[in-house]
């Protein structure tokens, strides 16, 4: 089966988060008996590891990626589940994110006649929802038995403006705050007799809000303090509110961390009654750009596109910071990112083309 009637087809199958929709059992014929299957089922999450290994040597190079998708809304010009190519694009639900990367390393990897290693595909249905029963499942479960990956390919959409023009080599964390801030109900006619909350933050909020909390660097963004919600009251002109909450997000470099969102939070509020409580969703990493799932990757983009591409580590998060959680080398690379999550998700085939030529390439220069 060439790429690109390998990539209809799993498109076709209506995989919306955490259902598989059957995925994997065509996904074990296509790859054959050549290849081991580890399975992982939790609650209603699906988890396939499957693995070669070509000889004995420690490398281990794993892709990944997860087969389920958002659901599809309203208002699309063609049917989401169809996968027809019309006019060279593919409009599908998927298509970008991410089954042209799942289809990409399917294919370099089945037809891998060498390696000097493992070679292993990682797929969950768990990624596009609350994402605790997928690859981090895996990923403990490899490690019970010694056998993480040494590198890791996430085949997640990356690229900007062309393809190839840009791999993630890291994802920031994110941080969740909720703050609520103590205050004394009263009339208001009576503001003297009453501690109004919203009054106690007015001059606080322009000191918090979009305020960068490091510089960033050469890697990561500034980690910026972005106010979410604020709400407070009881909907009515003539009583002053009891207390008021407030909720946040930082999107952290390695450079923030828990501890210094709290003494930032400590400094603006000296003197004033509040509670804080944090909740970390995902924490940052950042592979060496000198290792070689990183150079490899570059050189195997330079030969297929010939084109320099940059190392990132914008958007929000993915399964790759799971691979960075076990200190596994880790990169992300897939077709554009215009489209994911939107009304007429569409790809190019000539870029699942050139990304499944890419993933052969890799393969090819361990």
């Amino acid at each position: 089966m060439k790429i690109i009637p390998l990539f209809q087809k799993l498109l076709q199958y209506k995989s919306i988060t955490p259902n598989d929709a059957g995925i994997y059992d065509f996904i074990d014929e296509y790859l054959g008996d050549s290849w081991q299957c580890i399975k992982l089922d939790i609650e209603d999450v699906t988890n396939r590891f499957y693995y070669k290994k070509f000889n004995d040597n420690d490398v281990h190079l794993c892709f990944a990626g997860h087969v389920d998708v958002v659901p599809t809304g309203e208002g699309w010009s063609v049917d989401p589940f169809t996968a027809d190519v019309i006019d060279g694009i593919i409009t599908a639900r998927g298509a970008q994110d991410m089954k042209s990367g799942v289809a990409s390393f399917l294919y370099a990897c089945k037809n891998a006649t060498n390696f000097n290693g493992t070679l292993s595909i990682l797929l969950t249905s768990d990624e596009e929802g609350e994402a605790i029963n997928g690859t981090v499942k895996v990923l403990e479960l490899l490690k019970e038995k010694n056998f993480l990956p040494t590198s890791a390919i996430v085949a997640e959409p990356t690229c900007e403006n062309i393809f190839g023009d840009a791999i993630k080599v890291g994802r920031r964390g994110s941080i969740n705050g909720y703050f609520e801030l103590q205050g004394k109900q009263g009339h208001a006619a009576y503001p003297e007799k009453a501690i109004n909350p919203v009054h106690k933050i007015s001059p606080i909020l322009p000191q918090i809000a979009g305020y960068n909390l490091d510089n960033g660097d050469e890697f990561f963004s500034p980690s910026q303090f972005v106010v979410t919600d604020i709400r407070s009251g009881m909907e009515v002109t003539n009583v002053t509110p009891n207390k008021l909450n407030m909720m946040f997000n930082v999107r952290n470099s390695t450079k923030t961390n828990q501890e210094t969102i709290k003494k930032f939070i400590a400094s603006k509020f000296e003197g004033l009654e509040y509670s804080l409580k944090l909740t970390q969703g995902s924490y940052p990493f950042v592979t060496d750009s000198n290792t070689d799932v990183v150079k490899n990757m570059q050189k195997s983009i330079q030969e297929v596109c010939n084109i320099e591409t940059k190392l990132s580590t914008a958007g929000g998060t993915s399964d790759a910071r799971f691979f960075g959680q076990f200190k596994i080398d880790t990169v992300e690379f897939g077709v554009k990112n215009d489209t994911i999550h939107a009304i007429d998700e569409r790809v190019e085939i000539k870029d699942v083309e050139k990304l499944s030529e890419v993933f052969e390439n890799i393969i090819s220069k361990w």
